[in-house]
C-alpha cells in the first residue's frame, strides 16, 4: 500500500530539505526591517495558523536582531544601584517583539499569528499574518468575524506568542 501525504505535510517536508533559503535570507538582510509579502514563504504554516488566500490577509516579514537587550540610558534623577548592568534579557520572546513591530507600523489591521521564517547570524525572519478588520469580506466571514471586535491584539499579548509569553496557555 502506497502512504499518500497530503499536500500541505509534503509542503513542510519540501521546506526542511530545500537549501535555496540561504540565498533569500542573503536578500532579505539588504532589504528594509518590515516587508510586505505576497505570498507567503511557508504556505502550510501560514494556513495552520487561519491565513486564507483572500481579501483582507495580508502577510508582512520582520527581521528581529538576535541576543540580548540593552537598557535605556537614564534621562534625569538619580542613578539606580543596577545601572552598572547594561545588557539585559527580555521576558518577550524575539516573535512576540516583531508582532508589536508590525502592530505599530500597521495600525488599521490587527495581527492573527506569526511564525518563523529563517535566521542568520545576525537576525530572525518571522511572517506575521495580518488581518484588515475594516474589510467587508473579513466582517461577511462567519469564522473572521470575531477579530473586528478586537483592538491592538499584538500589544496587549493576545496573539499566541503573546499568550505563551504571559504563561496563559
Amino acid at each position: 500500500m502506497i502512504a499518500v501525504k497530503s499536500f500541505y505535510k509534503f509542503l513542510s517536508s519540501i521546506w526542511r530539505k530545500s537549501p535555496s533559503i540561504k540565498e533569500r535570507v542573503i536578500t532579505w538582510r539588504k532589504g528594509p526591517v518590515i516587508t510586505r509579502v505576497e505570498n507567503p514563504t511557508k504556505l502550510h504554516r501560514a494556513r495552520e495558523l487561519g491565513y486564507n488566500a483572500k481579501q483582507g490577509f495580508v502577510i508582512v516579514r520582520v527581521r528581529i536582531k538576535k541576543g540580548g537587550r540593552r537598557r535605556k540610558k537614564i534621562r534625569k534623577g538619580r542613578k539606580p544601584k543596577t545601572r552598572g548592568r547594561v545588557r539585559f534579557t527580555t521576558q518577550k520572546s524575539l516573535k512576540r517583539i516583531g508582532e508589536e513591530k508590525v502592530a505599530r507600523k500597521y495600525p488599521n489591521m490587527e495581527v492573527l499569528n506569526s511564525y518563523f521564517v529563517a535566521e542568520d547570524g545576525q537576525y530572525k525572519y518571522f511572517e506575521v499574518i495580518l488581518v484588515d478588520r475594516s474589510h467587508p469580506a473579513i466582517k461577511k466571514d462567519k469564522k473572521m468575524k470575531w477579530i473586528t471586535k478586537q483592538r491592538r491584539r499584538a500589544l496587549r499579548g493576545k496573539t499566541s506568542e503573546g499568550r505563551k509569553n504571559r504563561g496563559i496557555r
